[in-house]
C-alpha cells in the first residue's frame, strides 16, 4: 500500500512523505529509520480511496513541461544558495500546485531522505523525468556540481520547449484557416446548395458535369449525416493509428522531409535539438556513446535517429564523432559536421556544439516568423479555387436559366 504522512524529526523538524509499506506498522519503522521521527498524520492513497477528489485529480492532471523547467531551476537555485538536498524538495513540493507534480516530488524527497542519490530517485518517474534529465542530474552529482547541472538542464529544457511553441504558433494560422474553410464549406453544402438544387430540380435546368458533382456531395451530406460523421471520424482514427506504427511513422518522417518548406525547418530544428542536448551532455561530463544513446531520444524523426545510432557505432569503432555527421549530410546541414570536426580538432566540442544550437535555433525562429508570411499565398489560392469551383458550379445554370426565360 502507499501511505502519504506527515512526520516529525527528533530536531523539531516537520515534513511530509510518500511511501510504500504493507501495512501502517511498516511505515512507522520506515520513519524512524528516516530521522528517528515520529507521524503525526497519514493517509492511504490508491485503490482504497478512489471516491476522493483528490485521487481523480492527480490521476487526471499532467505535469507540463514548464513545471518541470521550473523545478529544475528552483531546485538548482535552493542548492546553490546553501539550502540541503531534501530541504529544498520540501520547500518545492509546499510551492508546487499540480498535485500530480507534488506528489512525485514528495516520493522523490522521501527516496533521497532514505539515501538514495537524486538521480536514482528522479528515474523512478521515466514518463516526468526523461533519461537527458536523470543523466545531466547524475553528472552533477558525480562531479559535485549538481547546481550548475541542475541550471544548464533548465537552459536546455527552456530552450526546447521555446522551440515546440514557436513551431507550433507558426502552424497555428493555417490549421484555424483550413478549419474554417472545411466548416464553411459544410454550411454551404447543407443549407445553400440543397436551396438550389430543388430550383433547378423544378425548371428541369441542364446541369454542368461540376454542379452535379456538388450537389450529389450535397445529398450526401444531408441524407447520411450520421455516415459522412463516421467516415470523417473513422479516416481520423484510422490516420492516427497508422502514423502510430512503426511503418506510418517511417512513412511520415520521409513526407515531412519532401515538403519545400517544411523539410527545411525539420532538418535544421533537428540540428538545433541534437547540437543543444550533446553541448549539455558533454559539457557536464557525459560520456559521448552515453550521451549519443540520450540524444536518440530527443531527436523525433526516425531518419535523424538512424544517424545518430551510425554516430555511437562510429564512435565506439574509434571514428570521431563528426563522421557520420559528414556522410549524411542529405539529412544534418554539412555547416553541422564541419562544426563538430572543428571541436573535435581544438578540443572543444561542447563549445562548438553550443554555438551550432544557437545559430540552428535563431535559424528556426526566424523561419517560424515568416511562416505564415510564406504560407498566406498559398492558403489564398486554395480559397479562392474553391470558392471559383463552388461560384462557377452552381452560378452558370442560373445564367443558363435566365438566358432561356
Amino acid at each position: 500500500m502507499k501511505f502519504t504522512y506527515t512526520a516529525e524529526k527528533s530536531d523539531g523538524e516537520v515534513y511530509k512523505g510518500v511511501a510504500e509499506a504493507a501495512d501502517r506498522f511498516e511505515l512507522y519503522n520506515i520513519v524512524r529509520q528516516e530521522g528517528g521521527g515520529k507521524i503525526i498524520s497519514l493517509e492511504e492513497t490508491g485503490e482504497g480511496n478512489w471516491r476522493s477528489l483528490a485521487y481523480w485529480n492527480a490521476k487526471l492532471s499532467r505535469i507540463s513541461e514548464y513545471e518541470k523547467i521550473l523545478f529544475a531551476r528552483n531546485l538548482g537555485a535552493m542548492l546553490g544558495a546553501g539550502l540541503a538536498l531534501a530541504r529544498a524538495l520540501a520547500v518545492i513540493e509546499r510551492q508546487t500546485k499540480n498535485l500530480k507534480m507534488s506528489q512525485v516530488v514528495s516520493q522523490v524527497s522521501s527516496d533521497v531522505r532514505r539515501g538514495e542519490t537524486l538521480h536514482q530517485a528522479l528515474a523512478k518517474f521515466p514518463r516526468v523525468f526523461s533519461k537527458l534529465f536523470v543523466a545531466m542530474v547524475r553528472a552533477g552529482e558525480e562531479g559535485g556540481n549538481l547546481s550548475s547541472s541542475l541550471s544548464v538542464t533548465s537552459d536546455q529544457m527552456e530552450r526546447m520547449y521555446d522551440l515546440k511553441k514557436k513551431i507550433r504558433g507558426a502552424l497555428i494560422y493555417p490549421c484555424i484557416i483550413l478549419i474554417a474553410i472545411g466548416g464553411i464549406g459544410t454550411l454551404m453544402m447543407t443549407q445553400v446548395v440543397p436551396t438550389l438544387a430543388q430550383t433547378f430540380k423544378e425548371m428541369n435546368a441542364d446541369l454542368p458535369a461540376s454542379t452535379q458533382v456538388v450537389i450529389g456531395i450535397s445529398n450526401f451530406l444531408v441524407e447520411y449525416t450520421t455516415a459522412a460523421l463516421g467516415i470523417v471520424i473513422g479516416s481520423i482514427v484510422l490516420i492516427y493509428i497508422v502514423a502510430h506504427t512503426r511503418a506510418g511513422k517511417r512513412g511520415l518522417d520521409f513526407f515531412f522531409l519532401r515538403i519545400p518548406l517544411i523539410g527545411t525547418m525539420v532538418r535544421e530544428v533537428n540540428a538545433a535539438r541534437t547540437s543543444r542536448t550533446l553541448a549539455s551532455l558533454l559539457s557536464s561530463g557525459v560520456d559521448v556513446i552515453t550521451s549519443l544513446e540520450i540524444v536518440g531520444e530527443v531527436v523525433q524523426n526516425s531518419y535523424f535517429k538512424q544517424v545518430i545510432k551510425e554516430a555511437s557505432a562510429g564512435v565506439g569503432a574509434g571514428q570521431p564523432l563528426s563522421a557520420a555527421f559528414i556522410r549524411r549530410e542529405d539529412l544534418y546541414p554539412a555547416f553541422v559536421g564541419e562544426m563538430m570536426a572543428v571541436g573535435e580538432e581544438t578540443g572543444q566540442s561542447a563549445e562548438m556544439m553550443k554555438r551550432l544550437a544557437l545559430f540552428y535555433e535563431t535559424e528556426v525562429d526566424r523561419k517560424t516568423k515568416d511562416m505564415s508570411t510564406i504560407i498566406e499565398p498559398f492558403l489564398m489560392l486554395i480559397i479562392g479555387a474553391a470558392v471559383g469551383f463552388f461560384a462557377i458550379s452552381m452560378i452558370s445554370p442560373i445564367y443558363s436559366l435566365s438566358e432561356t426565360i
